[in-house]
């Protein structure tokens, strides 16, 4: 059992300018694209709401205002707050995570903000030191990790790797993590920065953690059928296969017995 309760604190990165979604990114942000008649960024504020996320710091770079005046009129209670990446045209999705070195100083869920996912799936990921994974499909592409019998994760591979192997799976981008390994993600970010390497993802402070010891993740088993990852406009296309539009039906009309003439 854990030490810790649910957490309630989520760091969405969003200041990609989207390039592989253009030409719809060019006037908005990849989060807002539209997935089942829902912009992706409604439906994770919605399924982060569901389950009781109270507070959403948001890495925003690329158009950032239309991110802010969305989750102006959509974030509801919670409460958000907002990093701004000033090079987000020339660094990776390393930098948008070290820039949250400041504000977050509690566990919390890391959740990529091109992610379409049904919300029960999130549940088991709400405490720390947990990574989503799931079977791999054609689809998938990036980093994959090796599982050992105990659910912790042995091997986190940046990029393909291991696909073969029956205890390798796809890495779902969303992570929860406690403060001390926080603490201990936030130094090695340091040292990747201060050598210059912004042009990295993220994941290359993980596998390298994990591949030392320093980091030890236990997996969650997400549906390989329920989630998507968007990234380009045949991504968009397969995403709004698995997530159609659900049609509203008017309600019927009240029928009366007619009087005989």
């Amino acid at each position: 059992m854990t030490a810790y309760g649910p957490i309630t604190t989520a760091l969405l990165l969003a200041a990609g300018t989207g390039s592989r979604l253009c030409p719809l990114t060019k006037t908005s942000p990849k989060c807002l694209t539209e997935v089942g008649g829902l912009p992706i960024l409604e439906r994770l504020v919605n399924n982060l709401a569901e389950h009781g996320i109270e507070r959403l710091v948001v890495v925003v770079g690329h158009l950032g205002d239309c991110i802010r005046d969305f989750l102006n009129d959509k974030a509801g209670d919670m409460r958000v707050d907002y990093i701004t990446s000033p090079k987000y045209r020339t660094t990776n999705n390393i930098y948008s995570l070290w820039l949250a070195r400041e504000q977050i100083r509690e566990p919390f869920l890391l959740v990529e903000s091109d992610l379409v996912f049904d919300a029960s799936m999130l549940e088991d990921m709400l405490h720390p030191d947990r990574i989503a994974i799931s079977r791999i499909r054609p689809w998938m592409k990036g980093s994959t990790v090796m599982v050992g019998p105990d659910r912790r994760v042995s091997t986190f591979h940046v990029g393909s790797g291991g696909e073969n192997d029956a205890s390798c799976y796809k890495t779902v981008n969303i992570y929860s993590l406690s403060t001390q390994t926080w603490s201990k993600v936030v130094a090695r970010l340091n040292r990747y920065i201060s050598d210059g390497r912004v042009g990295e993802y993220y994941e290359a402070v993980f596998a390298e953690m994990v591949a030392d010891g320093t980091l030890s993740f236990e997996a969650v088993y997400f549906d390989a059928d329920r989630w998507y990852e968007v990234d380009t406009v045949n991504d968009l296309v397969e995403a709004k296969l698995l997530f159609p539009v659900i049609k509203k039906t008017s309600p019927a009309l009240p029928t009366f017995p007619t009087m005989p003439i």
